[in-house]
């Protein structure tokens, strides 16, 4: 019994939850912003490469 009450009352589990959802809600956003800066880089370097030609 004194197991079981152990158990309910620790709240590692819950925080360790918290930041996994943070992280998988905050990924998303992070490879929107890398691709979009990724294509705009590529384009400059593009532009770049196609004026020095």
């Amino acid at each position: 019994m004194i197991l079981i009450k152990r158990f309910f009352a620790d709240e590692n589990g819950p925080t360790a939850i918290e930041y996994g959802l943070i992280a998988a809600g905050i990924a998303p956003a992070i490879i929107t912003v890398i691709n979009g800066l990724g294509t705009s880089l590529s384009d400059k370097f593009g532009s770049i490469g196609s004026s020095l030609k």
